[in-house]
């Protein structure tokens, strides 16, 4: 215990230079359209932008908000973060660990996958964090979360990956991966990064399951592959660029197999 303890320590000294609190203004959008409403227990992560992606009709209206990120590129001032961190914002305040203030400015975002970047303004000695190879994750591994919950400042849990590949079902179009932790993750956690004990990034936290609004031990992360690809783009094209095939699979059911005459009922289309 004593030596997880340490590597804790080691793990939260080396990072937590890179990992940034955001602060955000604008106004929503009004919007009446009637679409695919998020479940309740997911409705408080989405802050001022649930009725968005909702049925009910909004009003536009003035909002604040905070959530987290993480410095990759020191030079340039890049942070990552959630797409429903920034979504909306007219202004973004990055504010690091020894209390430094920047005004930063939005360089693109995928809402397909949740992912952001934006910059901070003449960034001057700042610490980035690594990306680790996600594809090397295994069920088991400890996992560290960092990030700004319900804007107290930054704060450290500690966990475990207790599944990968995971899907909360909130998308039909296949961008969800995720890593499940039950490290503690709360309303404001949102961007910040999930880590290795090596104090790399393994995940940028994005949601969670949970009946009551608070942490329940279910957490998702967007793996570190993924999101370093998608940034990647993001920073060369401004946007993520995809291809499609114009086809969908789906599961074999019993009235797939009746539509199209088929005698077997498994299987995928």
């Amino acid at each position: 215990m004593g030596k997880l303890c340490q590597a804790l320590h080691q793990c939260w000294k080396k990072v937590r230079p890179a990992v940034v609190s955001i602060a955000v203004e604008g106004k929503t959008k009004g919007d009446s359209r009637r679409s695919r409403e998020i479940p309740e227990e997911f409705e408080f992560f989405f802050g001022p932008h649930a009725d968005l992606f909702g049925n009910r009709s909004s009003a536009p209206r003035n909002f604040r908000g905070v959530g987290s990120g993480a410095v990759i590129n020191a030079e340039k001032g890049y942070v990552i973060t959630n797409n429903h961190v920034i979504d909306n914002a007219d202004k973004i305040t990055v504010k690091l660990e020894d209390g430094r203030e920047f005004k930063a400015k939005l360089v693109g975002a995928d809402p397909l996958s949740d992912v952001a970047l934006i910059q901070v303004e003449d960034p001057k000695n700042l610490t980035e964090i690594k990306f680790a190879d996600s594809d090397k994750l295994q069920v088991g591994d400890f996992t560290v979360a960092i990030g700004n919950p319900f804007g107290l400042g930054q704060t450290v849990t500690s966990g475990i990956i207790s599944a990968l590949g995971r899907s909360t079902g909130q998308s039909d179009e296949g961008y969800e991966n995720y890593i499940q932790t039950d490290a503690a993750v709360n309303q404001g956690n949102s961007g910040g990064p999930l880590i290795n004990l090596n104090g790399e990034l393994i995940g940028i936290n994005t949601a969670i399951i949970s009946p009551s609004g608070g942490n329940a031990g279910i957490a998702f992360a967007i793996p570190s592959n993924m999101a370093n690809s998608l940034v990647t783009q993001i920073i060369e094209f401004g946007e993520v660029k995809r291809g499609m095939l114009g086809i969908k699979g789906g599961e074999l059911n019993a009235d797939l197999a009746k539509e199209f005459n088929i005698s077997t009922q498994q299987g995928h289309l």
